[in-house]
């Protein structure tokens, strides 16, 4: 009997340590890049052993060298310079008491955003081939069988860090896909599964383009999904992942674009993995647009439900786990379903709404859903 396969989104949190060094990075200090490149590797070394003891099947480096998910390019590719415009989500903006309070508490990321302001080009693949080299020697000490690493897809990356270069957005959009391939590639080559993160496809919507309609937002979507299956047009499609989500933060969310209207954005995507949030209470109710639109799901396509929180500090039961699960295998079938998160824990180095502890405290009770699940079907 096949068990049911249990993974994550991908960030983790950082240990104070590789914060300190990140941040020393991020506000040019000193420091010396051997320490660096010690600390990076013992702790990925540890995030994976500690994902292996609580029972994750599919591992990663828990995004340890990065500053975010998405703004890390900057680090790596010319063409950044500056700062971006800061834009609140739309439902922080309805309850300003609410957004204030997180800022004034803290509660928000500081990190630096900058600007396209020059043409896009990699600076070379040393800090991801340390990356890589620091996973594939964890996996191979701590006997994990299967890794993937995150990538910035070109959508994310024109949210966060906005064109003032390219004559259009689809220009800008063009020009990430072409920089970002040999990447996407050099990820799978390793023997390592690519993860893609696109909140560009649901959280730009009340980020960047809530003065459009759902109709005109889902067109934008749609052609960020075509810069990305063009920069993996030589990857092979099981070998990726996506992740969607609406944004990884406590917040009333009710801005959110339906999952029912991105849902067709979601399956065009060139990837057999699909992560996606049903877990957090703007969302859970969701599952059941998989169920009524079953045919529309085509048969090569994993959906990887999350199926823990990751934006409070609740650890769920295994058995409200085994349930979540068991709502995707009714829909698809027990193979084509893999418990996931729905977010990272560690978004943006040094900042994250859990625990750390309780965050491998979650990892393992979403083993233990998975393995009740298992034995039921």
């Amino acid at each position: 009997m096949s068990k049911i396969l249990t993974t994550h989104v991908g960030s983790l949190p950082r240990i104070q340590k590789v914060v300190d060094f990140i941040f020393a990075r991020e506000n040019g200090e000193a420091y010396e890049e051997a320490d660096f490149d010690k600390a990076m590797t013992e702790a990925v070394d540890e995030t994976v052993r500690r994902q292996v003891e609580a029972g994750v099947d599919i591992v990663s480096d828990g995004e340890t060298s990065k500053i975010s998910y998405a703004t890390y390019v900057k680090d790596r590719y010319t063409g950044f310079s500056g700062d971006s415009p800061r834009n609140a989500p739309a439902d922080l903006k309805l309850f300003p008491s609410f957004l204030q309070r997180l800022a004034e508490s803290g509660g928000t990321p500081q990190y630096a955003r900058p600007m396209c302001t020059g043409e896009v080009r990699s600076k070379g693949q040393g800090e991801l081939q340390k990356d890589i080299a620091n996973l594939k020697a964890a996996m191979a000490k701590h006997g994990a069988k299967r890794g993937f690493m995150n990538a910035a897809s070109p959508g994310v990356i024109s949210l966060f860090l906005q064109n003032d270069h390219y004559p259009t957005r689809e220009t800008y959009l063009s020009a990430l896909a072409d920089a970002m391939k040999a990447e996407y590639e050099t990820i799978v080559d390793s023997g390592l599964d690519l993860q893609l993160d696109c909140p560009d496809l649901a959280l730009s919507r009340h980020m960047l383009f809530n003065d459009l309609s759902d109709e005109e937002f889902v067109r934008i979507a749609t052609g960020h999904v075509e810069a990305l299956n063009h920069a993996l047009r030589d990857v092979p499609h099981d070998r990726v992942r996506i992740h969607i989500c609406w944004g990884n933060y406590e917040g009333p969310h009710v801005c959110d674009i339906d999952m029912a209207k991105v849902f067709p954005v979601l399956m065009g995507a060139k990837a057999r993995y699909l992560l996606f949030e049903t877990s957090n209470p703007r969302h859970a109710h969701e599952w059941t647009v998989f169920r009524d639109r079953k045919n529309e799901i085509p048969d090569d396509k994993i959906l990887i439900p999350g199926v823990v929180d990751t934006t409070t500090n609740f650890v769920e039961h295994p058995e409200l786990v085994a349930q979540r699960i068991e709502r995707f295998t009714a829909i698809v079938g027990r193979d084509r379903v893999i418990a996931g998160s729905d977010c990272g824990f560690g978004t943006f180095a040094g900042f994250g709404a859990v625990d750390p502890e309780i965050a491998y405290a979650k990892l393992t009770a979403l083993h233990d859903g998975a393995a009740l699940a298992t034995s039921r079907l």
